[in-house]
């Protein structure tokens, strides 16, 4: 049949009962949600925009501190000099002097906890020599990062019209802060700081959602006259865990108010669901010239996903191929792919595999083959005339 010699794309559709979320309206000027464990984004407001991060912007900083901890070039125990210019950074700070000599223990506990300015730049000397050289430092990791929307002046996120950082970018980050160096994460659940008992006003830690006992265990405030309040947040419940950026906030009650609200909607409007199995076929491919007219199409693992809840709709999924297949077919190679889609969230891409070999078909069944192309030609042609 002429058809099987053609590049053709199959398809199937499958129903699933899905419930999808009710929307969620955000006050932030600027927003972006996303469940680390299934992978997916949740709400995009904005994301891309590139913003003024405040505060924010100093995860950056403190990405760039915790990869030369990685890398071996300094020790939590490494004192680091502070300079005049570092001593005189005004807004939050953790109040060094020229004489301190603070870890980078210390220094980590003043950018998380105290967001210290004046630690930003003590980091960004005893790296880079000058904080304009860190910051071009920062800039060109965050575009290796993938983090296209993030340009940096400064290590700390004070004003100034070059800063600037998209509500995507800072979830990027969150997320390599989160799964890279988990040795070092749990400081930014730490409530509390005071270097040299000299902030006992600027000690607590700014984050609204550490004391609710909601899961929440970081990430990063920020506050400018030109941002508004804005916060990066991460809380983990049970098997998932969500991140999201929020920005553009009215004020500090807002911020906490907006932040618990973005959580709760996550975990409570959303369910995981496990949609195909490992090694259980979800379609089968046609074969040519095979010692099998098909082959079975698995995931490699488990597919589990979020369903939206609530309201009743329907999931439904596509599996694409290039087919048939041509014979030999090798089990566990990559020939398909399962695409979900879910209302309200963007499509899954799942890639398939055969379930199982399928050699080359014997000399009498090559020849009835052929000769069903051969007449399936003449009959077309025939047609035609």
């Amino acid at each position: 049949m002429i058809r099987y010699l053609r590049p053709l794309i199959a398809c199937l559709t499958i129903g699933l009962v899905a419930l999808p979320a009710r929307a969620f309206e955000t006050a932030a000027t600027a927003a972006w949600v996303y469940d680390l464990t299934t992978q997916t984004v949740l709400m995009d407001k904005n994301a891309d925009q590139q913003l003024p991060p405040a505060s924010m912007s100093k995860l950056m900083t403190i990405n760039m501190l915790f990869e030369a901890l990685r890398d071996g070039r300094v020790t939590m125990d490494t004192a680091f000099a502070v300079s005049s210019r570092a001593a005189a950074m005004g807004g939050s700070t953790m109040f060094l002097q020229e004489t301190d000599r603070p870890t980078v223990r210390d220094l980590l506990y003043g950018m998380i906890v105290n967001s210290g300015n004046d630690a930003c730049v003590v980091v960004a000397e005893g790296l880079a020599g000058t904080e304009e050289a860190f910051a071009a430092q920062m800039t060109e990791r965050a575009r290796a990062l993938g983090m296209m929307n993030s340009v940096f002046v400064n290590s700390s996120g004070w004003p100034d019209p070059g800063q600037r950082m998209s509500m995507r970018d800072l979830g990027i980050l969150a997320e390599r802060l989160i799964k890279d160096f988990p040795e070092y994460y749990p400081i930014f659940a730490e409530t509390e700081f005071n270097y040299k008992d000299r902030a006992p006003d600027n000690r607590f830690n700014r984050n609204p959602l550490l004391k609710l006992g909601i899961g929440a265990d970081g990430l990063k405030t920020g506050h400018t006259i030109e941002a508004g309040y804005g916060l990066v947040g991460s809380a983990k419940q049970g098997d998932r865990r969500v991140i999201f950026a929020i920005t553009g906030l009215p004020s500090e009650q807002a911020r906490a108010e907006e932040a618990e609200r973005i959580v709760g909607w996550a975990f409570r409007q959303f369910s995981e669901k496990t949609v195909a199995k490992t090694g259980v076929p979800v379609a089968e491919a046609e074969v040519y010239l095979g010692d099998a007219d098909a082959v079975g199409l698995v995931p490699a693992e488990d597919v589990r996903l979020l369903v939206p809840a609530l309201v009743q709709d329907n999931v439904t999924a596509e599996v694409i191929y290039k087919g048939p297949l041509i014979a030999p077919v090798v089990a566990g190679n990559l020939v398909a792919e399962l695409i979900v889609y879910v209302p309200g969230l963007p499509d899954r891409r799942i890639p398939l595999v055969a379930a199982a070999d399928v050699g080359k078909a014997g000399f009498l069944r090559r020849v009835t083959a052929a000769a069903w192309a051969l007449y399936d030609r003449y009959v077309g042609e025939a047609a035609a005339i």
